[in-house]
């Protein structure tokens, strides 16, 4: 028998259903949208206008900053406009391209931050081969890998979720698509596509965060035949990326790892991973990261320069 799916639109039920602390939150969404946006652009520009564009490191920074940018954007000016429209409505194809497109660009921003774990730890662990090993054709394939791994996963996801039949209650208990949210809406038992769902995205995060860990784990054990100087350098950009390893892995775990219909706090545990960890990034690569300050210096003293001369 054929999956009736008898549903043409979502809605939104929201983060907050207190209309003051909508208010509230509009303005403080709206302010960090503008944060990750300026923060997430000076990153691009500072390093494609300077020489830091051919240190991998900074490549896979820059491609970070890309899909901060377009990931939140994905995300952020709906949940912005929904928190002071009347009707939080998102037609049938809207919400899957939305969970296509935020599906796609999480699973990219995962794998380039294996890719900025594994750069660290060849220039550390094997610092005389580490231009060899880390040249650009290879940094470019890590890249492409990143896009053809993270496609190919939103490719399943979607396939999974457009055969499932809504055909009962159209209120997504979210701000976003997302995958859990959904599938408490269908009308069907849902045992064996929750298994699918933990799999594809739960356990795959998982594994990549104890790779990542353990990664880490093995850079601070090298760093003891290092020098000191070494030693402060490389733990400065190591808990940099650790930070940041974090605030994204942590939430999603939490929200990916455990079933659909379990009563936890997903879409408040998202906003982590959604705004406050693509605001926090800029923050956390720039303030923290000297070769970085210097590097905003000079692009825009060079930018200053050109404009009155």
């Amino acid at each position: 028998m054929e999956n009736q799916n008898n549903v043409t639109e979502f809605v939104f039920m929201g983060l907050w259903g207190n209309k003051q602390m909508q208010l509230l939150f509009f303005f403080f969404f709206l302010l960090c949208y503008v944060v990750i946006l300026m923060g997430n652009f000076i990153i691009l520009l500072t390093i494609t206008c300077s020489h830091l564009i051919e240190q991998p490191m900074y490549y896979f920074l820059c491609h970070l900053s890309l899909m901060d940018l377009c990931y939140t954007s994905t995300v952020v000016p709906r949940l912005i406009r929904d928190l002071v429209a009347a009707r939080k409505n998102i037609s049938y194809n809207n919400c899957m391209a939305q969970l296509f497109t935020a599906h796609l660009l999480a699973g990219v921003e995962i794998l380039i931050l294996v890719s900025m774990a594994l750069d660290r730890y060849v220039a550390i662990v094997k610092p005389l081969h580490y231009m060899v090993l880390m040249n650009r054709r290879r940094c470019n394939m890590l890249v492409f890998m990143a896009w053809g791994v993270g496609f190919w996963h939103s490719v399943a996801l979607l396939l999974v979720v457009l055969h499932l039949p809504f055909c009962g209650s159209n209120q997504i208990d979210h701000y976003i698509c997302d995958v859990k949210p959904l599938l408490k809406l269908v009308c069907k038992d849902i045992h064996v596509v929750n298994i699918l769902m933990t799999a594809n995205s739960g356990m795959v995060v998982v594994a990549v965060f104890l790779v990542l860990v353990a990664s880490y784990i093995l850079i601070l054990y090298n760093l003891r035949t290092c020098s000191s100087v070494g030693r402060r350098k490389a733990l400065s950009t190591c808990s940099s990326h650790v930070m940041v390893v974090i605030l994204f892995f942590v939430p999603c775990i939490y929200i990916y790892v455990l079933p659909a219909g379990s009563e936890n706090k997903d879409k408040e545990v998202s906003v982590f991973y959604t705004v406050i960890a693509p605001m926090l990034n800029p923050l956390i690569y720039a303030l923290r990261n000297m070769e970085m300050r210097i590097a905003m210096g000079k692009v825009w003293s060079k930018m200053t320069h050109s404009k009155f001369w």
